[in-house]
């Protein structure tokens, strides 16, 4: 089956924030935070395209130069889609729909008004990190109209030429989250819900992984539920947003549900410590080290700790969030 893309490849290759991968998918480095840290995914079929994430605003230029080093024009995308609406996740949707004539946005019907209309999710954000720091991140936010945007549902498939894309909806890291299955390379698009990946934390023993809890819709039953229903698909890769590629899926569903369930412990053991904020970083950190030293990471808790620092700051508020009952 041909899923490679309509054109040769450019004679100097391809820039190195685009990364090719089997079945004729592509990790596109959006640049946010630092290198190999946000991913979204151009997949390209019979001439087709459809893009799962799109980083922030600030994507823009390299998921259009995405399109153009294939050889790819704006009118062959037929869907852009966001796996959520968290701003690293989708914060560059309107850009992008502005720039594809032809492509529709799908979303998970629970995040549809804030891609019409991201005045919410600016504003919930600004509460969260503060507006200057928003703007700074996650640059302009556009609304896409409403005609240009579908609601997903529970087993709706798109098709791309004759590719499947299957929708699973999958909340606890956000009730807004669904997962793409590509039946062409069996593999989900998981957005967060599969926890976060960073290559370099990878040991001879493969990648290591962990769940995310960041504000403000963290349920851990139910992500662990959403968790066991991609793994029952008997997938052979994932395609995390943080970030890229990874195999090897039973053993990292197994250390992805293992540490869910110490975080859970965690938060609450230290529900009413009165500086729970900290002890919440501070257990994670010590989580995160014991598992990292047991694969075989030689990085050290240091180190561990400035590249986790995003992640230990925003788990510790949805987890405060969530012990808090909201």
């Amino acid at each position: 089956m041909n899923t490679e893309p309509p054109a040769a490849l450019p004679a100097g290759g391809l820039p190195e924030w685009l990364e090719p991968l089997p079945h004729g998918i592509y990790a596109i480095d959006t640049g946010f935070e630092r290198p190999r840290f946000d991913a979204a995914y151009l997949i390209v079929h019979h001439g087709r395209a459809a893009f799962v994430d799109t980083g922030t605003a600030f994507a823009l230029p390299r998921l259009l130069g995405a399109l153009a080093a294939l050889g790819l024009e704006r009118d062959a995308v037929d869907w852009v889609i966001p796996t959520h609406v968290h701003l690293d996740h989708a914060g560059g949707v309107g850009q992008l729909m502005r720039e594809l004539p032809q492509a529709k946005a799908l979303v998970h019907p629970r995040g549809v008004r804030h891609i019409v209309n991201p005045r919410m999710i600016w504003e919930a954000a600004s509460a969260v990190y503060g507006a200057d720091v928003v703007a700074r991140s996650y640059g302009e936010l556009l609304p896409v109209p409403a005609e240009r945007v579908q609601a997903t549902a529970e087993g709706m498939v798109a098709r791309l030429a004759d590719r499947v894309l299957e929708f699973a909806d999958t909340p606890g890291h956000a009730k807004h989250h669904h997962c793409v299955w590509d039946e062409v390379s069996r593999g989900w698009f998981t957005g967060d819900t599969f926890g976060l990946s960073y290559r370099e934390f990878d040991t001879a023993r493969g990648p290591w992984i962990a769940p995310t809890s960041v504000p403000s819709q963290f349920q851990p039953d139910v992500l662990a539920a959403s968790i066991r229903r991609l793994l029952a698909r008997g997938p052979e890769c994932m395609y995390l947003t943080h970030y890229g590629r990874v195999g090897d899926v039973p053993r990292l569903g197994a250390q992805l549900l293992d540490l869910l369930a110490q975080l859970v412990a965690l938060g609450r053991r230290e529900q009413h410590h009165p500086q729970r904020h900290e002890a919440l970083k501070r257990g994670q950190l010590d989580l995160f080290d014991a598992s990292l030293t047991a694969h075989g990471c030689t990085l050290g808790r240091e180190r561990l700790a400035k590249l986790m620092a995003i992640d230990l700051e925003l788990n510790a508020q949805g987890m405060a969030i969530w012990l808090e009952g909201g």
